[in-house]
């Protein structure tokens, strides 16, 4: 079932959202050749903390972290570890908010240091599927052509979209009904509406789509080795149009 948000649960829903986008920005500006990605977990959770905010993910479906920290061929779900990260690489970090029993969730791709030309194009190819996505979350639409719209801005730029997980619906629980996924054919799927809030959230691959899960049980990563990006926001569709929640204004 759909649950449509009232303007007063979005409001609260925000709250929770500006801490995602605070943090990823703060995330960004501590990121540097040499640290590892449980520093970034250790850093993260302090300042979700600090915002006055409840990590989402630590203990979620029994997930031992904070936040999700994939690198180069990661996808999700990368566990933070003593891992040290190295100029040239990428990471995805993804992170969730409660406040007031309301979430919010959002995901970068950064890199550290500088980064091959192939990393640079999978980063903007995938940032921009992302905003892409969103110009479809209108009352017009139905989810489909979010979907459809992200699958073929990724393809036509020689990448491909993972199938294996899809972005969703949000609010007073973490992952809601519905689902959106980042390929399909437009015009299907439930019709768009005021009140609705949704995590879009397009996952990428320099090669093919498959994936594969290590034995941690929780990380994804590409099945042919190649580079995986991450970008996500939560958006509530308002007025026929989608509002950014995880954005700092």
């Amino acid at each position: 079932m759909i649950i449509l948000k009232t303007q007063e649960e979005i409001k609260k829903m925000a709250k929770a959202c500006r801490i995602v986008a605070e943090t990823l920005e703060e995330i960004r500006s501590f990121m540097r050749p040499g640290i590892t990605t449980k520093d970034i977990e250790r850093f993260s959770e302090d300042k979700i903390k600090a915002h006055g905010g409840a990590p989402a993910f630590k203990g979620y479906r029994g997930y031992p972290a904070s936040i999700c920290a994939s690198v180069n061929n990661q996808v999700i779900h990368g566990i933070p570890s003593p891992m040290m990260l190295r100029e040239g690489d990428i990471i995805s970090i993804d992170l969730g908010v409660c406040v007031d029993g309301f979430y919010g969730d959002g995901a970068v791709t950064l890199p550290v240091g500088e980064i091959s030309p192939l990393a640079k194009k999978l980063l903007k190819v995938t940032e921009d599927a992302l905003y892409i996505g969103i110009d479809k979350a209108t009352s017009r639409n139905r989810v489909s052509d979010i979907s459809a719209a992200i699958q073929q801005h990724v393809e036509a730029n020689g990448f491909s979209v993972v199938r294996a997980f899809v972005g969703h619906g949000i609010g007073m629980s973490l992952h809601e009904e519905p689902q959106v996924p980042n390929f399909g054919v437009a015009g299907q799927g439930p019709r768009l509406k005021d009140g609705m809030t949704l995590a879009i959230e397009p996952m990428v691959n320099t090669g093919g789509c498959e994936v594969g899960i290590l034995e941690d049980g929780w990380t994804a990563v590409t099945l042919d080795g190649g580079l995986s990006a991450h970008f996500e926001h939560t958006v509530a569709i308002t007025d026929g149009d989608a509002r950014i929640l995880t954005k700092v204004e």
